[in-house]
């Protein structure tokens, strides 16, 4: 794979298609990964529809949470990027998931430093939101060390649950990284 939208040194991000089934079905099939988004996991069903609408995303907004490949090997391992969030349209949600079997190899961090590069350097956002389930303490730490600072929790509905919330502003970016990135479990 060459036609990267977005790339870092390990990782390159490209759009969701209608073909990319088995590709959503892996990751957010993944247990693991599930658990921390949506109660009792995802249905097919759940998952056609949330390709549906990361695809959709992309078509209305231009972002979404991009597919995530391994430039090595092309190997699939997650997804990241931003959706609309709440009444603010300068300050969309920024998001990662990766497949359980690639955690602990710093990807959430390299996806999530490039991904929040693109979001402030060519979409023009102003700030950042972001919120992780309360039980997710690797993606509090991501969040942290990515310079993101609480605010809030907010209800998120497809866990029932008050999930930490957090923003980041454009001036914050980048943050002064005092911890090794490669720490993240995510």
């Amino acid at each position: 794979m060459t036609d990267f939208l977005l790339q870092s040194p390990r990782l390159g991000f490209r759009v969701w298609h209608e073909s990319d089934l088995s590709l959503a079905r892996a990751l957010w099939g993944d247990p693991a990964v599930a658990r921390f988004i949506a109660v009792g996991g995802f249905s097919e069903g759940q998952i056609r529809a949330r390709l549906a609408r990361e695809i959709e995303t992309q078509q209305l907004y231009g972002f979404q949470y991009w597919p995530i490949f391994l430039v090595v090997t092309g190997e699939h391992i997650g997804c990241c990027g931003l959706r609309p969030h709440g009444n603010d349209p300068g300050a969309p949600e920024f998001g990662v998931h990766i497949s359980s079997r690639h955690w602990r190899q710093g990807y959430a961090f390299e996806a999530a430093s490039c991904v929040i590069d693109h979001a402030f350097k060519i979409v023009g956002t102003n700030a950042l939101f972001a919120g992780h389930n309360p039980s997710n303490t690797a993606s509090r730490g991501l969040l942290t060390r990515l310079g993101f600072v609480y605010t809030h929790d907010e209800l998120y509905e497809p866990t029932g649950l008050r999930h930490p919330s957090y923003m980041l502003a454009r001036s914050q970016w980048p943050p002064n990284l005092a911890l090794n990135p490669r720490e993240d479990r995510t």
